[in-house]
């Protein structure tokens, strides 16, 4: 596997998630890319830090008394995507883990052709979070995006007219990136890709499986 991580997340979505305001579908790929990479860790510290010292200048104002029992609801509704230091022996790092049930073996893929298989996972709200499965060599459709598309490499590896990326790499992508990602050879790629709009197909072909995948 590969450990040296060369794409990594912008502040931007890490000052968005530290706050809590990305919807679970990016957090889930914030939280598991965070939980891979060391240096997104660090910066990801660096940033809750420097909130809590603003908070705690912060003048304190009168709340009700069902402040507390309200928040603690709002945390369990929420189940806000953690990162851990991820197992170097494992494909599926936590939090993505609990998401599928287990490692790679647990996920409920589905067939979208030419071997590529997908599986969405349950995280609410209008956006959406599924992992892929493209095989060594193959193409995933020349397309570019309707909003933002995060991607992290979980195995194996895809190149792009970006670069190369591999397990730990995080592409971010929206609608001024055309693309078509390959597979390089040998293993399976496997990737967690969340997306707020649908990607937008070149093909014919692609634009009418769109329908039924929900790609």
């Amino acid at each position: 596997m590969q450990t040296e991580i060369r794409h990594h997340l912008n502040d931007e979505l890490l000052m968005a998630y530290s706050a809590g305001t990305l919807p679970e579908a990016f957090s889930l790929v914030v939280a598991t890319h965070v939980s891979l990479c060391d240096e997104c860790r660090a910066r990801l510290d660096a940033i809750d830090s420097v909130g809590g010292a603003v908070l705690n200048g912060v003048d304190e104002v009168d709340v009700s008394e069902d402040s507390l029992d309200r928040v603690l609801k709002m945390i369990e509704s929420e189940d806000r995507a953690l990162p851990r230091v991820a197992p170097k022996h494992v494909t599926l790092p936590e939090p993505l883990r609990s998401y599928v049930g287990g490692d790679v073996d647990a996920v409920k893929w589905r067939r979208v052709g030419g071997g590529v298989k997908q599986a969405v996972l349950d995280t609410g709200g209008t956006e959406s979070v599924r992992m892929l499965y493209i095989p060594g060599g193959v193409a995933v459709p020349d397309h570019t995006h309707g909003g933002m598309e995060l991607t992290l490499v979980l195995q194996g590896a895809f190149r792009d007219e970006v670069d190369r990326f591999g397990r730990g790499d995080i592409e971010i992508a929206d609608s001024d990136l055309d693309h078509q990602p390959v597979a390089e050879e040998g293993e399976p790629c496997i990737c967690l890709a969340a997306t707020d709009a649908p990607l937008a197909f070149k093909g014919l072909v692609p634009r009418i499986a769109q329908r039924f995948v929900g790609i």
